[in-house]
């Protein structure tokens, strides 16, 4: 559903006033508008949404003999007032969110698609605009599943979660974010499906995803490059049919399953040793110690459920038994990484050492992607454990200013930044600039990525 938002605040640069520009008036433009705000050439102007959007902003102008507007989305305060490129990583990959266009007299245009909650507008001559409001596209529908409790800190976080993955699902695909990736990563899905499902049941937009990966990746491929997620694949249709049971979609998809299992069988070896071209679990434990043991439980978990897919439409189990009986000969050790230890624990099983280094140091160490994981295994052996770190975990986006959650985030970050909604003073770190790390460097780094919102089916799970 697209909806449209006018702003909350507005900042100018130079003494002329915009406040106007948050009072709502009718979206349509007239021969003889009385409410307008007029800037000079020179002037800027930046809007704040006050909640993250999908979509771009529709400009109705008063007055304009064909004038050049820069316009500037960003996530955070400090994104909109970025330059492209720099030591900041301010970028339009996979949706253009720094442009110039050209506006009209009596004209009503809507310009850019991406992710945003400031916009930054920058004149070159005198223009008289009526209203510049947010188009917002959101995936609406009742909710199976909501927080009812009293705990207000839970209640903020189930908002957040739940706003990060109807923008992530709004177009129609599970998006992984949407300023970037605007692409189906299935590994990714994996957190992203249960946090739909638990919200909402059978989704077209889930279902149409797994096929469209599916059928980009004919075997012998590996789905988006990556044999971990083929695995996932495996294990996100097997949560799908737990979930909903979609038993005329989930039977559609067995004879690939099957294909891909018997794929797999070349790539471990007899005695579980992985022989696969590549390895990847998340980005924190890429190139490091615990990634190929990561891996292995990602693969011993898709083993599982393929056996319990099969089982239940009647198919032959046999190869998927057999391949689980070879990866559960090599012990799945951990060094350090959270992520694996979570991992681990669905595929065998914690130790008390495992169980220790879990809840080491609170939510530090913890993942966006992996937070359901890593909580649920928490939960295991210390349920308030569990909440306490989900709490200290997401509650510091949320004391950061995020109305969503981010496709990474590391406690550390916190320590002398300032809020996303706030310029950083001499001194402070910009939170959403000056970290980030990996693929996701400083203002490239996503803050509405789906795959933080799986926390939504640890609040279900843990009756919170």
């Amino acid at each position: 559903m697209i909806k449209h938002i006018f702003p909350t605040r507005v900042w100018t640069f130079g003494d002329r006033a915009a406040d106007r520009l948050c009072q709502k008036q009718p979206l349509q433009i007239g021969l003889a508008e009385r409410n307008t705000t007029g800037f000079e050439a020179n002037d800027s102007v930046i809007l704040d949404y006050g909640a993250e959007m999908c979509g771009g902003v529709r400009i109705l102008t008063y007055r304009a003999a064909d004038v050049a507007v820069r316009i500037r989305f960003g996530e955070s305060l400090g994104e909109c007032c970025s330059e492209l490129g720099g030591v900041t990583n301010a970028t339009n990959d996979h949706s253009l969110r720094d442009f110039t266009v050209r506006l009209q007299n009596y004209s009503d245009m809507t310009f850019g698609d991406t992710g945003f909650r400031f916009v930054r507008l920058d004149f070159s001559e005198r223009v008289e605009i009526k209203c510049i409001v947010a188009k917002n596209q959101m995936l609406e529908r009742p909710a199976q599943y909501r927080y009812e409790g009293e705990d207000q800190d839970v209640r903020a976080i189930y908002d957040a979660a739940k706003r990060t993955i109807d923008l992530c699902a709004s177009s129609g695909y599970v998006w992984d974010g949407v300023k970037r990736d605007r692409l189906v990563w299935i590994g990714d899905m994996a957190p992203e499906v249960i946090a739909l499902t638990t919200l909402y049941g059978c989704l077209a937009c889930i279902e149409r995803s797994l096929d469209f990966v599916k059928h980009q990746t004919p075997l012998p491929g590996w789905m988006n490059g990556m044999p971990a997620y083929s695995m996932w694949w495996i294990i996100i249709l097997s949560e799908y049919y737990d979930r909903t049971r979609a038993e005329a979609f989930v039977k559609r998809q067995l004879p690939y399953l099957s294909a891909l299992i018997r794929q797999m069988d070349a790539h471990i070896d007899p005695n579980g040793g992985l022989q696969y071209p590549s390895y990847f679990v998340d980005w924190p434990t890429h190139g490091r110690a615990d990634e190929q043991m990561g891996v292995r439980a990602i693969n011993i978990i898709a083993m599982k459920r393929a056996i319990v897919l099969l089982r239940a439409f009647g198919r032959d189990t046999s190869l998927a038994e057999e391949l689980l009986s070879r990866l559960l000969k090599v012990e799945i050790t951990v060094h350090s990484s959270k992520q694996v230890l979570a991992l681990k624990h669905v595929a065998t099983g914690l130790s008390e050492r495992d169980r220790e280094m879990l809840v080491a140091g609170g939510a530090r160490g913890m993942s966006t992607f992996m937070s359901y994981y890593i909580l649920k295994a928490v939960a295991s052996f210390d349920r308030n454990a569990a909440i306490r770190m989900m709490k200290e975990y997401y509650g510091a986006m949320l004391d950061k200013g995020a109305t969503t959650f981010w496709e990474d985030f590391d406690l550390s970050w916190c320590e002398g930044s300032a809020r996303i909604d706030a310029f950083a003073h001499d001194g402070e770190k910009d939170i959403h600039g000056d970290c980030g790390a990996f693929c996701y460097q400083g203002f490239r780094h996503s803050l509405c990525h789906g795959w933080s919102a799986g926390v939504i089916g640890f609040m279900k799970e843990e009756n919170l």
